[in-house]
C-alpha cells in the first residue's frame, strides 16, 4: 500500500516516465453483448478511434494479442470479437450464414457504441467484415482485408492448384494428426519460409470451422465480396501467402483499393509479423479517420 502511494505520487509529479493512459492501454477489458440465443464476447483495449479485428477461420481473437497491443499503443481502441463457438461466444451453429456472423460483430459494436469504424478481416474473417459493410454500412468506414481471398476472380484469371492446399489447411488444425505432420501442413499453408509455425499448433475450434464453412457456402459471393461500393479498402498481403492470389482486387474495384505487401509473412501474418501488420493497419486507419 505504501509502495503504491509512492508510485502514484511520482507519476503525478512527472518523476517517473509513465502515465495512467499508457497503463490503461495495456488493460484488456471484456465486452459482452446478447440478443436472443446469441451471446458474443470480445476483447476491448486502448482508447481512441476504433479498430475491430475479425480472426481467421476456426481460430480466435487471441491470435492478435501483439497486433492489438501495438495498435492500442498507437492510440486506437481495439475490439476483437470471438466468433460464435470460440471460448465464451455462443450462438446457433447448425446453419449460420455470413449475415449471422456479421450480425454478431454488429451486436458487439452496437454495445460498445463504436460508430463507424475500421474493420480488419484476416483470411476468412474478411468475409464477415465485408458482409458487415453491406448489412450495416453505418458501422464501417474502412476495411482491411488481411491475407484475404477475394471470393471471385477477374475475367481471364484462373485459380491456383488447390487440392493439396485444402489438405494442408484442414490438416493443420487436426489434433488427431501427429504434431510433426501438422507442423508440415502449417508451414505449407500458413507460414512463410523460416517462420515458426508452433504458435498455431493450438487455438483451433472445429465446430466454429464447420459453421464458418457453412456460412461461406450458403451465402452468395456477390452479396459481400466487394464490401458494398463505398468504403476504402486496404488489401494487405503476405509476401509468401500460399493461399490467396495476389494483387487482383484493385483491378476489380479501382481506386477504392490500395495494396500493401508485408515482407517475410505468409497467410498467418499476425504471429509472423505483428509489428508490421499493426503498422499497416494503423497507417490506413489514420488516413480513413482523418478524411472523415
Amino acid at each position: 500500500m505504501h509502495y503504491t502511494k509512492i508510485m502514484q505520487s511520482l507519476l503525478l509529479s512527472g518523476l517517473v516516465a509513465c502515465s495512467f493512459s499508457s497503463l490503461a492501454d495495456d488493460t484488456v477489458r471484456t465486452l459482452v453483448a446478447e440478443k436472443g440465443q446469441v451471446h458474443i464476447e470480445a476483447f476491448d483495449q486502448g482508447n481512441g478511434h476504433t479498430i475491430v479485428i475479425l480472426p481467421s477461420k476456426g481460430r480466435g481473437a487471441g491470435d492478435y494479442d501483439e497486433v492489438a497491443r501495438y495498435l492500442a499503443a498507437d492510440g486506437y481502441r481495439v475490439i476483437r470479437p470471438e466468433p460464435r463457438g470460440v471460448k465464451g461466444s455462443r450462438a446457433p451453429m447448425d446453419t449460420p450464414s455470413l449475415h449471422d456472423f456479421a450480425s454478431d460483430v454488429a451486436l458487439i459494436m452496437d454495445k460498445a457504441k463504436t460508430g463507424p469504424s475500421v474493420v480488419v478481416g484476416h483470411a476468412w474473417g474478411s468475409q464477415p467484415a465485408r458482409m458487415l459493410a453491406v448489412d450495416r454500412p453505418d458501422l464501417v468506414n474502412g476495411i482491411v482485408l488481411a491475407a484475404a481471398s477475394i471470393g471471385k476472380l477477374p475475367a481471364g484469371s484462373s485459380e491456383k492448384p488447390y487440392g493439396r492446399m485444402v489438405e494442408a489447411i484442414k490438416g493443420a488444425g487436426d489434433y488427431s494428426l501427429p504434431e510433426s505432420k501438422r507442423i508440415e501442413y502449417l508451414k505449407e499453408a500458413f507460414f512463410a519460409p523460416g517462420n515458426d509455425p508452433r504458435p498455431w499448433l493450438t487455438g483451433w475450434y472445429d465446430e466454429t470451422h464447420k459453421a464458418q464453412d457453412h456460412a461461406r457456402d450458403s451465402t452468395p459471393v456477390e452479396a459481400y465480396w466487394s464490401a458494398g461500393d463505398v468504403v476504402p479498402i486496404l488489401d494487405l498481403q503476405g509476401e509468401h501467402d500460399a493461399v490467396v492470389i495476389p494483387n487482383i482486387l484493385k483491378s476489380m474495384l479501382g481506386s477504392r483499393v490500395e495494396h500493401k505487401t508485408i515482407a517475410n509473412a505468409g497467410h498467418a501474418m499476425a504471429p509472423e509479423r505483428p509489428r508490421e501488420m499493426a503498422d499497416a493497419i494503423s497507417a490506413f486507419a489514420k488516413r480513413v479517420y482523418s478524411s472523415n
